[in-house]
């Protein structure tokens, strides 16, 4: 039999009628001293008063929590009981207490959840309790933002940032991310370049964690993770004023060198004479037309230093809110998208896979083809592989049996380097390749090339250098894309084919080749803080963007990005920057914000692996939820359908490059080995 000592407490509270219940006995209220029997505890501590059986002490308010230095209100100075003389402080103290419990409705949550809890009885007591306390609990808001230099899967230094939130006013740390810098990797470079970026990048990722750490920790305290709008404006706002501050200060240092140095006039060299005429060249086509210089590169968009915190605490913080919300990312940024209604369906981006490199700093003498991408056909899933049209004629490796396998350096891109001299050569060598495997290019993969024009420029002869000691002007740029279709017709895509600079090539080789293939703007395009800011994405001419997660670029501007490529009827391709981390948080912001293709690099290095893998994981999530979407069919629509100018270039640069060769015979990986051996 339980003694009075080990006794528990019993909770007295009001019934409905008014009445009060009393339990184990006893007097609830104790007339103390004097006449005056003092305020019921329970109308002191919002109705709800604690009595101990054995004693017959009545607890009420934060005489029940042993920490509290406030002590009950209906008790004297020895806690035996009312004192006689209550103070004016103690009066306050009680009446307070009182509006503090009415204004949270502690008494009423209170009752109903003891009543609730007495009824069903769980198990687990105090486990039910606290997560129906949890509940009752006030969102979780940012606390502490920090940020940190980490190592890149290049080992270069980048930027990872830790979002912590209150949580039942203790602070959590949530999560962190990564994220990549702007910085393009250079397979060969001067080592003065090198080690001058190496000094910029450091400066960038140093000034970045001091702004996450000083400023942007303090402007976002308070705010609710999954206020994405508010914390993005807060960004934006912090980091128009960081501009407006790097302005004035080049504006102030300007001034202060006009001062005290003399600027000499820059000389203008005289533009060089037109190219002579070779004796006894014949006049062709190509001729009627006048060379134009070659247009200077314009100069590279500034990035401001540190501006990498930016993107790195929005996308820390969508994904802050994920997690708290228990939903994947993906889920979170489609809802950002669509915030009307959540989609029914989602697709996963098309891959873009790539192969092999045979770009400027290949060791062959092809520059052209900087990647060669494999793109799987629509209405597979990720994981699924194409089915094979033939039997396999291969071996293990997917070459003839006996021969020895095509090897190579591996690029920073993910893909293999491979000595090749032709243009034809690496497109044959996988033509080659899937028809070992059985396969069958145009029908269950397709290709793409990036041709990184940009690279390849010769501005002392200003001509493209395709081959080592091959030139070509942008003019005839276009008809060798043409005639390189014509040979290959599983080409589906494009990148970078020119510089930006030669707007009028863009629009040549789109009216050429735009109904048959896609024409994609990667390094050609702006940032997309420029392209926000204009509104225009039709400049240089083109079907679709490469889209990237960096430097300022928000949740906020990446939802209003796509939502303008897909107005204008073009294609998104999100993309990975060259310097990369583990961060798999790029995948479902492809997934999220439904752009068409994906572009991830080739399948090697655990930093791309992380990301593919992760890809695949959305599929299977999409799968079991029944949600799983797909693209349609790659079509090419014709944004100059209704322009006559367009159809009359298109037919003109057709019968200039012969429209439709014959397909060459594909090469198998032996034979383009020893294709290029041959002098």
């Amino acid at each position: 039999m339980m003694n009075n000592d080990a006794q528990g407490a019993l909770v007295d509270m009001p019934n409905p009628s008014g009445s009060r219940r009393e339990e184990g006995g006893g007097a609830v209220r104790s007339s103390g001293c004097g006449s005056n029997p003092g305020p019921d505890p329970r109308e002191m501590w919002g109705g709800i008063s604690w009595r101990c059986l054995a004693t017959g002490r009545t607890l009420a308010g934060p005489q029940a929590n042993p920490r509290c230095n406030l002590k009950s209100p209906t008790m004297g100075e020895d806690g035996g009981g009312r004192g006689c003389g209550t103070t004016r402080e103690l009066q306050r103290l009680k009446q307070q207490a009182l509006e503090y419990y009415r204004e949270n409705d502690v008494p009423r949550r209170l009752e109903e959840l003891l009543n609730a809890t007495f009824y069903l009885q769980p198990a687990d007591v105090y486990g039910h309790l606290a997560n129906c306390f949890s509940k009752l609990a006030k969102p979780p808001t940012i606390c502490r933002v920090v940020g940190k230099k980490v190592l890149d899967g290049l080992g270069l230094p980048t930027l990872q940032v830790e979002i912590f939130c209150t949580i039942q006013n203790f602070p959590k740390n949530i999560c962190s991310v990564v994220i990549a810098t702007h910085f393009e990797v250079h397979e060969t470079t001067f080592p003065e370049l090198a080690e001058a970026e190496e000094v910029e990048r450091s400066d960038a990722v140093s000034t970045a964690v001091q702004w996450v750490n000083e400023t942007i920790t303090q402007e976002l305290q308070g705010i609710a993770p999954s206020n994405q709008a508010q914390v993005d404006r807060v960004l934006r706002t912090f980091f128009e004023n960081k501009v407006q501050e790097d302005k004035e200060r080049k504006e102030l240092e300007k001034s202060l060198e006009e001062s005290t140095v003399p600027v000499p006039l820059p000389l203008i060299p005289p533009p060089p004479p037109p190219p002579a005429k070779k004796k006894g060249q014949k006049q062709g086509l190509k001729d009627t037309l006048t060379e134009k210089p070659i247009i200077p590169p314009e100069p590279a968009e500034p990035v401001l230093c540190g501006s990498m915190a930016i993107g790195a605490v929005s996308l820390a913080v969508a994904k802050t809110s994920a997690l708290l919300g228990s939903n994947p990312l993906y889920v979170n940024i489609a809802l950002l998208k669509h915030p009307q209604e959540q989609p029914t369906k989602l697709a996963i981006p098309s891959l873009m896979v790539s192969l092999v490199s045979c770009g400027k700093s290949s060791p062959g003498k092809l520059n052209l083809m900087k990647e060669v991408i494999c793109i799987p056909h629509p209405g597979l899933t990720a994981k699924q592989p194409p089915p094979p049209k033939t039997e396999p004629k291969k071996g293990h490796n997917g070459g003839k049996r006996g021969q020895q396998p095509i090897t190579g350096k591996m690029s920073h891109l993910g893909c293999l380097t491979i000595t090749y001299d032709t243009i034809e050569q690496p497109l044959l060598l996988i033509q080659g390749i899937c028809a070992n495997l059985g396969l069958e290019l145009g029908t269950n993969l397709h290709l793409a090339i990036n041709c990184a024009a940009h690279e390849l420029m010769d501005y002392s002869k200003g001509k493209y250098e395709v081959m080592t000691a091959t030139h070509k002007t942008a003019a005839e740029m276009v008809d060798l894309y043409v005639d390189l279709l014509g040979k290959f017709p599983s080409i589906i895509a494009i990148i970078d084919p020119f510089r930006k600079e030669d707007a009028e090539q863009w629009d040549s080789i789109y009216n050429a080749l735009g109904s048959r293939c896609y024409i994609i703007a990667g390094s050609a395009s702006r940032s997309i803080s420029k392209l926000l800011e204009d509104g225009n994405i039709s400049l240089p001419k083109s079907s679709g963007l490469i889209i990237k997660h960096t430097n300022q670029t928000t949740m906020s501007d990446l939802v209003e990005i796509t939502n303008l490529i897909d107005s204008k009827k073009y294609i998104a391709i999100f993309g990975s920057a060259e310097g990369e981390s583990s961060d798999g948080s790029l995948v479902d912001l492809a997934v999220g914000l439904g752009v068409r293709f994906i572009k991830l690099g080739g399948l090697s290095r655990g930093e791309r692996v992380t990301k593919y893998n992760r890809l695949f994981a959305i599929e299977e999530e999409l799968v079991q939820n029944g949600t799983l979407g797909f693209n349609e069919g790659y079509t090419f629509p014709d944004l100059n359908k209704d322009d006559d100018t367009a159809a009359e270039s298109r037919e003109a640069a057709a019968e200039v490059a012969g429209e439709l060769r014959e397909p060459p015979q594909p090469i198998f990986p032996a034979e383009a080995g020893e294709e290029s051996a041959k002098p």
